[in-house]
């Protein structure tokens, strides 16, 4: 076996170790929300399929840093250096799809998915609509099913709070984006929708 593939499965084994279930509901949930709020848009069936597709892989970097954030050498998630290391996730996913068949589209969306419309976010600070219209759109679906999701250091927020939540804090979202968000998880079907 290769150093390379020992690093890998090393890596998945810590991964394993997490609850692999709730790390894959949220992909899932990104991805289907982001999927129906493309087609709010009224944007192109690809676009919309290569969202989904970017979705269910925006945090696939973080299987990079498992050993670090949950490993037996794993501190508090708040520190900060822990959240540099976190902070990486995006461009970790990026690199390792790169060159795997996946189109830029997909590709952007994921390294981008933490960039703020204010231009606080990261990787790389962007703003407005520099930021891939993809990213724009995986940001708010992102945070809305972690918003609505149990965390270790929270319980899981009900929709009318994560939806104010994410209204005092709109600077940083699309606003167009945001308002077709708004329009999907208002339908029936995302009433009960609970991370």
């Amino acid at each position: 076996m290769s150093a390379n593939t020992q690093e890998n499965a090393a890596d998945l084994d810590g991964f394993i170790s997490l609850d692999i279930s709730e790390e894959f509901k949220h992909a899932v949930q990104v991805s289907h929300l982001a999927f129906h709020v493309a087609k709010e848009m009224d944007l192109e069936e690809e676009f919309c399929s290569e969202l989904s597709v970017a979705g269910i892989l925006h945090d696939i970097g973080k299987l990079r840093l498992v050993d670090h954030i949950y490993g037996d050498g794993a501190q508090d998630p708040f520190v900060i250096e822990e959240l540099k290391y976190m902070r990486m996730h995006s461009t970790l996913a990026y690199e390792e799809l790169l060159g795997k068949g996946y189109p830029d589209n997909v590709l952007k969306s994921i390294l981008y998915h933490h960039e703020n419309y204010d231009g606080s976010g990261y990787p790389a600070n962007l703003r407005g609509d520099r930021i891939p219209l993809g990213a724009r759109i995986l940001r708010i679906c992102d945070v809305y099913s972690a918003l609505r999701s149990d965390r270790p250091y929270r319980k899981a927020m009900d929709m009318d709070t994560a939806m104010r939540l994410m209204i005092d804090e709109v600077r940083y979202f699309d606003m167009k984006v945001f308002l077709a968000f708004q329009r999907v998880v208002h339908k029936c079907e995302w009433r009960d929708f609970k991370g």
